[in-house]
């Protein structure tokens, strides 16, 4: 390409400088790119507001608050809405830049233009401002962006592109995951941190990991002291800007090349057939409500950006302040280019849509039945191999679990699998029914016919929530080092403490609670769908009873890697069992039909003889070599019980692959693939336990 030309689409622009606007040679620039992007010779700054009437670049020296150079955009360099300017001459490294918007001033018409705020570009590709955790921005100092050059070498990582059935997805926290002094990485809290780890989850075997927010948020939002202890926004579900990883989870500064870390960490991580999906905020911002601060979207057009009530307010269908206007046409296209920019520039796997249903809102806030948004991010072709999981409710009272729209395409966090789940595990009466279609796909709420057969993805715990151990330590949540009272978080728990609250030395206590864990984790692995489970759980990781540790950047949520040795036990059972699930396709799809003649799917549920759930899973082994037949034998009741199972054909045994009764104390793991040999076709199982079967 020659210096003097940039190519652009459908036109050759020639780099012929046209004006000087305060001392630099400017033209107008290339109004189909946002944001900022280097170009030889100079940068190109492209930003678009539908009520401005006017708009000034601000220059500023790296890490200084005043502009060195403020260059306002003729009327000339403006088409249609879009503001666009080239700027000769200007490295990327001697700057960072904002923007200020002029317009009319009507907070009853949803109008905030003021042309004395500083904004951070929509579209930026790194924010400045507020770089170290814990570090509070400077009252009174604005956002600002950098450009950022894009040159990363992705070498030969391929991506893993593993269909959702046989996922079995791992979601953490970049920074709780390692920030832990027992962790022993050398940059704790980091990509760097988590990239150390990456032995460690193959040696787990789960093979995607789900990112909470990883998108530039403001930890210090709503920064607290609480009994003497800071308490923060740790888990980053407010973002500042979203085409822009947090600057914080970098290990080092990464000046015009942030971002370089994350792509590291993901490349790694598809070297080893681990895919990356990230979870996604799309229906609110840090902005806030009538209350909150201006440092972006409001700025450039408060009524597209939101949804308003006819007085100008913030309907707050997110639960924190305000709700992004996902279905307004502008809105739409900068969450589909946010997308497609984290599936080209990063090779992101996949993408976990927090609250999804508001994105399926109307601009008043009411349910659509086709949401343009939703449809586009379907049938998007440069989104065409990426993973599209949908949280189905939002805090307006949304519930869409099982009619989500999706055009076959989206995937959701099954949330009645983890209630119903809860309350069959351990030990509600009437519930076999129920979780016979949970563990077997919930075919009752997601008609395959429609649905396909990889939407569910299966979960019992999640950020949001009790852990494992705490599922079966507490019968109440106990949130008060969160500072409101004990009044934040669910009260919809659906745990059990299994007779004693919290922490205690009972031995008989803790063996059941061991036990039940270990159910709830064999279960999972052998439920139809995608699994997930929350990172620590393995290793029974506790948050002390805390089922909202959104603000703990503390030990509540930092994981404790002592806990690996001192329950290696339930570690090496959850091992087992992802083993287990990928060695055994019937478990996660169909496989053929069987040579011994069972059904696909066969529920043998409870009845006057027995308080024993057995599911039976037939068909293929991956070679097409042999029938592979798993059954799930689930006893929830306080006694032990007596079943049958189906006598298989040709004279063949079952042999017992998983028991958590602590009869082979303490618990059954076959060594070196020796299976024990059942004989017969009725089984006793002791009280609240789990017998997993194979042929």
């Amino acid at each position: 390409m020659e210096n003097n030309s940039i190519i652009a689409p459908m036109t050759r622009i020639h780099m012929v400088p046209m004006d000087v606007i305060a001392g630099f040679e400017v033209r107008p620039g290339m109004y189909d790119i946002n944001g900022a992007t280097a170009i030889p010779g100079g940068v190109n700054f492209t930003v678009y507001s539908y009520g401005a009437t006017a708009c000034e670049l601000l220059l500023y020296k790296r890490g200084e608050d005043e502009p060195f150079a403020v260059l306002p955009f003729p009327e000339n360099y403006k088409i249609g809405k879009v503001y666009s300017m080239i700027v000769f001459k200007l490295s990327i490294y001697d700057f960072e830049y904002a923007y200020r918007i002029d317009g009319p001033y009507n907070p009853k018409e949803g109008l905030l233009f003021n042309k004395n705020n500083v904004l951070l570009d929509m579209y930026a590709k790194a924010v400045t401002g507020q770089k170290i955790w814990g570090i509070p921005k400077k009252e009174g100092v604005a956002y600002k962006a950098r450009v950022v050059k894009d040159d990363f070498d992705w070498k030969d990582y391929t991506q893993p592109h593993i269909p959702m059935e046989d996922l079995i997805i791992y979601e953490m926290h970049v920074r709780g995951f390692t920030r832990h002094f027992s962790s022993e990485v050398n940059y704790p809290g980091t990509f760097e941190g988590l990239k150390e780890k990456i032995p460690y989850l193959k040696k787990l075997g789960i093979n995607a990991v789900e990112l909470m927010p990883i998108f530039e948020f403001d930890e210090m939002k709503d920064y607290r002291v609480v009994n003497g202890r800071a308490v923060m926004d740790y888990w980053g579900y407010n973002t500042v800007s979203f085409f822009s990883p947090n600057s914080s989870y970098a290990a080092c500064k990464e000046y015009n090349r942030e971002g370089t870390e994350l792509k590291e960490l993901i490349g790694l991580l598809h070297e080893n057939g681990i895919e990356c999906i990230l979870d996604v905020v799309f229906n609110h911002t840090a902005e806030g409500n009538e209350m909150g601060p201006c440092f972006s979207f409001k700025g450039f057009d408060n009524n597209i950006y939101y949804m308003l009530t006819p007085e100008g307010y913030y309907y707050n269908f997110s639960g924190c302040g305000n709700t992004l206007n996902c279905n307004h046409p502008i809105v739409h296209q900068m969450i589909l280019e946010c997308l497609r920019y984290w599936t080209t520039a990063y090779h992101v796997d996949g993408f976990r849509f927090d609250l999804a249903t508001i994105l399926g809102r109307n601009e008043d806030g009411s349910p659509m039945s086709k949401p343009p948004l939703l449809q586009s991010l379907a049938f998007d072709p440069i989104l065409g191999n990426v993973k599209l999981i949908a949280e189905a409710w939002d805090a307006g009272g949304l519930y869409q679990v099982g009619s989500f729209p999706s055009w076959s395409r989206w995937a959701e966090w099954n949330g009645r699998y983890r209630d119903d789940m809860r309350n069959f595990l351990k030990g509600d009466y009437g519930m076999w029914e129920i979780a016979a279609n949970r563990i077997t796909g919930s075919r009752d709420i997601y008609d395959p016919k429609y649905r396909g057969n990889d939407v569910s993805v299966n979960f019992l715990t999640c950020h949001d929530g009790f852990t494992l151990w705490d599922l079966y330590s507490y019968n109440e949540k106990h949130n008060e080092a969160n500072g409101w009272g004990n009044t934040d978080g669910s009260n919809d728990n659906r745990s059990w403490n299994c007779g004693v609250e919290g922490d205690t030395k009972d031995a008989e206590v803790l063996t059941l609670r061991k036990r039940l864990a270990m159910n709830a984790f064999a279960v999972l692995l052998c439920s139809r769908g995608t699994a997930m489970f929350f990172a620590g759980d393995e290793f029974l990781n506790t948050q002390y009873g805390n089922n909202n540790a959104y603000c703990q950047d503390n030990e509540i949520s930092w994981l404790d890697w002592r806990e690996v040795k001192k329950n290696e036990v339930h570690f090496n059972f959850c091992r087992y069992m992802i083993r287990f699930r990928k060695g055994h396709p019937v478990l996660r799809k169909f496989a053929g039909n069987s040579a011994c003649g069972f059904p696909e799917i066969q529920v043998m549920g409870v009845d006057g003889c027995t308080k024993v759930l057995r599911v039976i899973y037939a068909g293929r082994n991956e070679e097409n070599t042999e029938d592979d037949v798993v059954c799930l034998a689930v006893n929830t009741f306080w006694e032990e019980q007596e079943f049958t199972i189906p006598f298989l054909a040709g004279g063949k045994d079952w042999h017992m692959a998983a028991d958590t009764s602590g009869r082979y104390y303490p618990a059954f793991i076959p060594e070196d693939g020796e299976l024990k040999i059942i004989t017969g076709n009725t089984l006793r199982i002791p009280a609240r336990s789990v017998y997993v079967l194979t042929s």
